[in-house]
């Protein structure tokens, strides 16, 4: 028996027996990651940045360890120059590439500093300023990802200016290099097997977390980390949207829809979104009435994505919501990608103007959302797609077939 059937006779879910692993230069991708965030520090003037996002450390030095607990009980925490200099990790499980440094840290979450967090801060803020020290530079400003209110005043006080940091780690973030695009498509590439295996499994009596559980298990046996919710729901579930995966069993003439919103491979997003039927019974006039919206929805907006248009010019130019479908409508009209759902996001022009302006360029990853439910109905169809902008327009990522039966 081959090792990978020890597990439920399992013979399909390794993409990497159907599909060529694309050819990664990893040297290449993380010296443009740091370089990324080295720029953005010169271009806001910061000396340093103190990351401890789990997406920043994956991204600035490919440090994966205990990421969703560290969303929520930060402990590591990284040091990066904006010049020449040492990256200096602290606290962290085990060692990962591009740091020059791991030492010890001090608490930054509850969970380790108690009713202590204040001191805590105050020794970090001493290691700033050594580190600082260290770097030679008489640049006292520094940009510091979400932290405890305590650390800013504690940095305040040794002397030093203080910016927002998410203003760095996701700026740098923005454009995408090629190995990046690589990364991303081998993400879809995964999620799209498991949207297969999702769809072979959809008959009456399944239940919405055995369908989910297929994206779920298909990521994480190519090596993914996680989905950012569960996202999928069927029958007089699927409208309003944003209701996750329950165990409610999937009916004859339901429609099943489901976001990917997966973390995967290399920590790369894949964000995509497709509605199923479940047989035998056939389509409603009304179900594919609903899908023909959110598909031509998805087409319009994705013609209008090419380098030079405003996020403002886009969203005067948004396909024209029927008024029926406004109040459930999706929260976006589109949103970029890199390793989570990032800036920019443009909303739609009927809740008010986009609250910043900016250009769509070549290099950004964006994915274009639809959703189709009217208020009172049972039905409504979720789709989207992940593009890539290009130097003329853009190119299709994710590229798992829309539904026959619904657009016919």
């Amino acid at each position: 028996m081959h090792p990978d059937q020890l597990v439920m006779n399992d013979e399909w879910s390794d993409l990497s027996k159907i599909k060529e692993l694309p050819e990664i230069n990893f040297d290449k991708l993380h010296a443009y990651r740091v370089g990324r965030i080295k720029g953005c520090l010169k271009k806001h003037d910061a000396a340093m940045c103190l990351l401890h996002s789990p997406l920043s450390l994956r991204y600035a030095v490919d440090y994966r360890t205990y990421g969703l607990f560290q969303s929520h009980i930060p402990s590591t925490y990284l040091f990066v120059p904006q010049d020449e200099g040492p990256t200096v990790m602290h606290a962290a499980y085990g060692s990962s590439p591009g740091v020059d440094r791991s030492i010890l840290g001090h608490a930054l979450a509850f969970f380790d500093g108690g009713f202590n967090l204040a001191d805590a801060a105050r020794k970090l803020a001493d290691d700033v300023v050594n580190y600082l020290s260290e770097l030679g530079t008489d640049n006292r400003r520094v940009a510091v990802e979400y932290v405890n209110p305590t650390i800013t005043q504690a940095l305040l006080q040794g002397g030093l200016e203080v910016i927002d940091g998410v203003v760095v780690s996701e700026e740098a973030r923005l454009i995408k290099s090629a190995e990046e695009v690589a990364c991303i498509q081998w993400a879809v590439d995964v999620a799209e097997l498991g949207i297969a295996k999702l769809k072979e499994a959809i008959k009456p009596g399944v239940s919405e977390v055995q369908l989910w559980g297929l994206l779920n298990y298909t990521n994480l046996a190519n090596d993914g980390d996680w989905h950012d919710g569960r996202m999928l729901a069927s029958g007089d579930r699927i409208n309003p949207w944003l209701q996750e995966a329950s165990p409610r069993r999937i009916e004859s003439g339901d429609l099943v829809g489901f976001d990917t919103d997966m973390v995967g491979p290399f920590g790369y997003f894949a964000d995509i979104s497709r509605t199923m039927h479940c047989g035998p019974a056939k389509p409603t006039k009304r179900q594919k009435e609903l899908y023909r919206l959110a598909y031509d929805e998805v087409h319009h907006n994705m013609a209008l994505v090419k380098p030079g248009i405003t996020f403002v010019e886009l969203q005067k130019q948004s396909y024209p919501v029927p008024e029926e479908f406004q109040q459930n409508a999706y929260s976006c009209i589109l949103h970029a990608v890199g390793m989570c759902d990032e800036y920019p996001r443009i909303n739609y022009p009927f809740r008010g103007p986009t609250p910043y302006d900016g250009v769509i360029e070549a290099g950004m990853v964006l994915c274009i959302e639809s959703y189709m439910g009217a208020v009172g109905e049972r039905d409504g169809v979720k789709l989207e797609q992940q593009v890539l902008v290009t130097d003329d327009g853009y190119e299709l990522l994710s590229n798992y077939p829309f539904e026959e039966d619904l657009l016919s």
